[in-house]
């Protein structure tokens, strides 16, 4: 049985409006929850996605090995100028997090990798064991707004060498100690996750390109589940949204970012409680749409 739940399935979809015969693409494939949904109710799905594994799971979906930060030159390629929507599902997926070789999760021993995309790029360990101490302590207040930054930077370059996700999950815990609920590592391991898939980097790239790829009347729906992603997500719809002005001399002017938007929703939506309980992973998720304008 699949083990990845769709988040806020229904929310998006209506966010999205699918309509039959709609193009949409799904910048972050993930297991295609979302996607199949939108092929279900008549719409054509490009997916994309940077982990090999989605791609080989896609079924018979059109999806592309890359990065939503390129959706707008990977539509054009397949002979898509515009599209009637866009969604991206941010942050790590459910399969990535149970699997205890990519190591995403504290929770479990694995390879201190976190790549994404496992075919290029620069491990977590690589980071851990190789950044000067500056430059971890940036990592771990910027990404994962940890207040402890400085102390466990000092402390991980004293130290080095580590391998497994449980070896520094334990040092994080041994050098910050617990004073909450939540694992003293799970900060330090959403910032070191960030950065080595350089997930805000792509996430503006993305809304930029997607915004410009949209048709009028086509919408834009982000799910984020860490107040980073989301605040980006948030800023760059409000600026876009914009407002008329009244001129002195008479008249109005459009006062924001060009192309012209419309908030189809007003506030963050967030899952009910009863997907709450059903699926845990939903409790963080936050959706914002747009719709574009003529």
């Amino acid at each position: 049985m699949e083990s990845h739940v769709p988040v806020l399935l229904e929310e998006t979809l209506e966010a999205l409006a699918v309509k039959p015969g709609g193009r949409y693409v799904d910048g972050t494939f993930g297991r295609g929850g979302h996607a199949r949904e939108i092929v279900r109710r008549g719409g054509e799905v490009l997916g994309i996605d940077r982990d090999e594994e989605a791609v080989a799971a896609a079924g018979d979906i059109r999806v592309v090995h890359g990065r939503h930060g390129e959706m707008k030159e990977i539509a054009n390629e397949i002979g898509w100028q515009e599209v009637d929507g866009i969604l991206l599902d941010l942050g790590v997926s459910s399969p990535q997090l149970d699997d205890a070789g990519r190591g995403f999760s504290f929770l479990r021993e694995g390879p201190l990798d976190m790549r994404m995309d496992r075919s290029c790029g620069t491990s977590a360990a690589d980071l851990v064991n190789g950044a000067d101490e500056t430059s971890l302590e940036c990592i771990f207040r910027e990404l994962g707004e940890e207040p402890g930054a400085r102390r466990i930077a000092r402390a991980i370059a004293r130290r080095r060498g580590f391998r497994t996700t449980t070896e520094l999950a334990d040092f994080v815990e041994r050098t910050a100690g617990r004073h909450g609920a939540h694992h003293p590592a799970t900060r330090v391991f959403q910032a070191l996750r960030m950065a080595v898939n350089d997930e805000l980097g792509e996430l503006k790239r993305a809304l930029a390109g997607g915004l410009e790829l949209l048709r009028p009347g086509g919408r834009f729906a982000v799910i984020a589940f860490e107040s980073l992603s989301d605040r980006i997500v948030k800023r760059f719809f409000a600026a876009h949204t914009g407002r008329m002005q009244s001129l002195q001399q008479g008249g109005e002017e459009w006062v924001g970012e060009l192309p012209r938007t419309r908030a189809v929703t007003r506030r963050a939506v967030v899952a009910g409680r009863r997907e709450r309980e059903i699926n845990p992973r939903s409790r963080s998720a936050r959706l914002r749409a747009i719709e574009r304008l003529k």
